[in-house]
């Protein structure tokens, strides 16, 4: 354990980061999630809803500094993509 009063400070904001961190990175996998089991489903209109949470959602991760904003550009895209190709 740290014995240094601005060491202990950090340990504490680090964890708080770190948690934070982790419940938007979960949020956005379920959305991706959502996206591709509507595209399993065939279901378009249900993948376009799909699609527009998953991308507000990853964009505002981005926004945070979760993610590297052009990670989020390139799974947005490729989900798009794949929603595009539905018959």
């Amino acid at each position: 354990m740290a014995n240094i009063k601005s060491a202990k400070k950090r340990i504490l904001v680090n964890k708080t980061k770190a948690d934070r961190n982790k419940s938007i990175k979960s949020s956005v996998k379920t959305a991706i999630k959502k996206v591709y089991a509507a595209i399993e489903s065939n279901d378009k209109e249900a993948a376009k809803a799909a699609l527009t949470a998953a991308t507000s959602a990853m964009d505002k991760a981005a926004k945070r500094g979760v993610y590297h904003k052009n990670t989020c550009a390139r799974k947005v895209s490729r989900m798009a993509v794949a929603v595009n190709k539905m018959a």
